[in-house]
């Protein structure tokens, strides 16, 4: 299509031109709500990270005793990220399914040991005798940060992705990603030849940095409304669920989330808590008595006296974590006021979780929640 006559200003061509080389086809329409807000941050926390990163690059060079030329650049940078980085990729590669539980926790904690990599190679001048020691322990942190990074990229793209246009979203996001670090690298250029160009200066500027860039991915991360169960997600559905009769939205419960700490237990969903082995939360009579209730569930209770345990099948769903969040949950704002057993509480609870959890379901899927798996982020089911 040729236009024949542009009559929009200069500026608004240029914004749109921008939307359109750097954001999703259809945006805002396109995409889930808190993605402008993503991508501001993202935007800065790249800067900053590369901004940083080229302040640590130009420490080590001097902690070797080099100066820095490209070639000497690249050797030592190929020496330590095969050695130590590499290392930190393998370990944290074992924590692929707590990363698919959690991905906005550990997509915090990639920045945080990525700094934290960092600091330790801008302070690698201060002692040049244990220079391979401290560029390596940095670039073990990095490793596993670039890991965390990858894994979780996928899924909080996915929270956003509203047609089905899951590609154009990542495309968009890493063109901002890669446009921010180029200019943090201007940036990051600028200041090692001038206010940082001594150990001083760059102990002054790095920690502001450092803070910039971990603020820049918490409220990222805050802005990303994730679309599927885990374990805290779930229980915060059910509390609203049972308190108000309201089912939440991933964009509700977005700023509501724990992200440092997202174990914790939610009385008004009965302190569930889930993956404990099985042989520590059942006795053999106990394990029967309970199979009686639930005879046809893929979950398992345990009401104690701190909490309530719940085990699940191997083949579990989202759905039947919720059944059971659910009946533990009646179960607990029965118990207040009930004197009966343990075992008659559970089953009232189970009872009336039949009657509302049709509803509740349907609801929870016009929400835009996934029901079809559950993300324990343990790995911990069982077969009975």
């Amino acid at each position: 299509m040729k236009v024949v006559d542009d009559s929009r200003s200069i500026l608004h061509r240029i914004i749109d031109s921008f939307q359109n080389k750097f954001f999703p086809s259809g945006y805002p329409y396109s995409v889930n709500e808190g993605y402008l807000r993503y991508t501001q941050f993202r935007a800065l926390q790249h800067f900053s990270s590369a901004a940083l990163s080229v302040l640590s690059t130009q420490s080590l060079l001097f902690a070797a005793g080099l100066r820095p030329t490209p070639a000497q650049a690249t050797a030592v940078s190929w020496v330590l990220k095969d050695g130590m980085q590499h290392v930190g990729k393998l370990i944290c590669s074992n924590l692929g399914a707590r990363m698919d539980s959690e991905p906005k926790r550990w997509r915090i904690l990639a920045d945080v040991l990525y700094d934290l990599g960092t600091g330790l190679e801008v302070l690698s001048p201060l002692c040049p005798h244990l220079f391979l020691e401290v560029a390596g322990l940095g670039n073990f942190a990095k490793g596993m940060a670039v890991v965390a990074a990858r894994a979780t990229r996928l899924p909080i793209y996915s929270s956003f992705a509203k047609e089905g246009n899951l590609s154009d979203l990542f495309a968009k996001g890493e063109a901002i990603s890669t446009l921010f670090n180029v200019v943090g690298m201007g940036a990051g250029i600028q200041l090692a030849s001038t206010i940082c160009s001594s150990i001083q200066g760059k102990m002054i500027v790095g920690p502001l940095l450092s803070i910039v860039h971990v603020c820049s991915v918490i409220e990222e991360m805050r802005a990303t409304p994730v679309n599927t169960l885990n374990p805290q997600r779930t229980a915060m559905v059910v509390a609203d669920f049972v308190k108000s009769g309201k089912i939440s939205s991933p964009a509700d419960l977005r700023y509501h989330e724990d992200l440092l700490f997202p174990g914790r237990l939610i009385e008004d969903a009965g302190n569930v808590k889930v993956g404990r082995a099985l042989h520590k939360v059942f006795t053999p009579s106990k394990l029967r008595e309970v199979k009686d209730i639930f005879q046809e569930e893929k979950f398992l209770l345990n009401v104690g006296n701190k909490w309530t345990d719940m085990v699940l099948e191997q083949n579990a769903s989202g759905e039947d974590a919720l059944r059971g969040w659910l009946v533990a949950a009646y179960a607990a704002s029965m118990d207040k006021s009930s004197h009966g057993s343990s075992t008659a509480v559970l089953q009232d609870a189970y009872l009336k979780m039949n009657s509302s959890f049709d509803s509740f379901l349907s609801e929870l899927q016009a929400k835009g929640w996934h029901t079809d798996r559950f993300l324990d982020g343990t790995g911990s089911r069982f077969a009975w």
